[in-house]
């Protein structure tokens, strides 16, 4: 049973017995200390999964002092959460993207395939994210956030680019194409836990996207 006072519980709880708050995670006071939380976190969500995973545990694996550790994260949703936005932000550098001189060239050369392991440890995470959001899902527009935004914002530049060399129309419905990789990514994560590799990748962009912005 959640409590007030019960730092694994998945939602916060207003001291007047109001409904639960699902609060976003915010801004990190400090960058450094909270990467090395959150990749604690990712570590104990992929060996317990999340309905093992507890604050406790995270913080003794992080050796976190407790009262900023649960003043920074108030339930376990909003620290799994926050450890995946991390994961994904990793994985893109905004200010070093490719520029090979065609869309698709961009987007391929994004793509950095991950070793056996890596992959079967980030479709464990992934696993333990689905197994939350099954038990919330109010926590689902933050989720998506954590997981399609880092790589749609990559891909918004990447179509700008296109679009000002003269590749693909200014018309270009730039919102929902930066989001057709990404979003597809996250169902074959989420719901069929399958890895997304290059082959894969390859389908979706000369099937998918590079047909929707020819003229």
């Amino acid at each position: 049973m959640k409590t007030q006072d019960d730092p694994t519980a998945g939602d916060a709880v207003p001291a007047d017995g109001g409904p639960a708050v699902h609060r976003r995670p915010g801004r990190k006071p400090d960058p450094g200390r909270d990467a090395e939380i959150l990749d604690a976190a990712l570590q104990v969500l992929a060996e317990v999964g999340y309905a093992g995973m507890t604050m406790n545990a995270v913080a003794a694996r992080a050796k976190a002092g407790k009262g900023t550790f649960y003043r920074r994260w108030p339930s376990k949703a909003e620290l799994v959460l926050d450890a995946v936005g991390h994961m994904k932000r990793s994985q893109v550098d905004l200010e070093r993207l490719p520029d090979t001189g065609t869309l698709r060239g961009d987007i391929l050369a994004l793509f950095k395939p991950a070793s056996v392991e890596e992959g079967e440890y980030q479709l464990t995470i992934m696993a333990g994210l689905a197994s939350m959001l099954s038990q919330d899902r109010g926590f689902a527009e933050a989720a998506n956030d954590a997981i399609v935004e880092p790589w749609a914002d990559a891909n918004r530049v990447l179509l700008g680019r296109a679009i000002r060399r003269g590749e693909i129309g200014a018309s270009a419905d730039v919102e929902t194409l930066a989001q057709i990789i990404p979003s597809i990514a996250a169902y074959r994560a989420l719901i069929q836990r399958k890895p997304f590799d290059r082959d894969f990748l390859v389908s979706i962009i000369d099937g998918v996207l590079l047909p929707a912005v020819r003229p």
